[in-house]
């Protein structure tokens, strides 16, 4: 029988600025089956398709992303904040509603030829997971696909996402 996991994402309006609805997936996590559902749709299309690394962004995707690897077989990149890795890092800015953002990744998490896919929570408009894609490619792997737990589809994140396979499990 399959879960509805829609019905564990609570909708919180006006966070966090008026005008935002934020999707809070905390009620699903914190719902083993729901959790193991959700882990498990986002990992399956990627199953056979020969997957090296899973690599995720800090904060959200970190939760979503390190149980996919561990299901997959697979090692666990982390892409975060500017600043918040201790290593030699690669890194790409993508543009925020007012300004720049950047993120960055260890050099030595991917080897050339490493096949990875992306993990977050959301797609939203795109821009974060265009820059890990970039990091990607800047230590020579090659992006497998996507899997987003939510997207956004209003927003039109994926076209961003320059033909990557994306797999989406809840889309709003």
């Amino acid at each position: 029988m399959a879960i509805d996991l829609a019905r564990y994402v609570r909708d919180i309006p006006d966070f966090p600025q008026p005008g935002i609805l934020f999707r809070d997936i905390t009620p699903l996590l914190s719902e083993g089956k729901a959790f193991r559902a959700a882990v498990d749709a986002m990992a399956e299309p990627f199953r056979d398709a020969g997957v090296d690394r899973v690599a995720a962004i800090e904060a959200r995707g970190y939760m979503l992303g390190a149980p996919v690897a561990a299901l997959l077989g697979v090692g666990f990149v982390p892409v975060r904040k500017v600043g918040k890795l201790p290593f030699h890092t690669y890194r790409a800015e993508y543009a925020l509603e007012y300004g720049k953002a950047a993120i960055e990744m260890h050099r030595d998490a991917l080897l050339r030829g490493h096949r990875v896919l992306l993990i977050d929570d959301v797609l939203a408009t795109g821009g974060t997971l265009a820059a890990a894609m970039d990091l990607v490619r800047q230590s020579g792997a090659e992006v497998a696909g996507v899997s987003v737990l939510i997207e956004l589809a209003a927003l039109d994140g994926r076209a961003r996402l320059g033909g990557a396979p994306l797999h989406t499990v809840i889309r709003y």
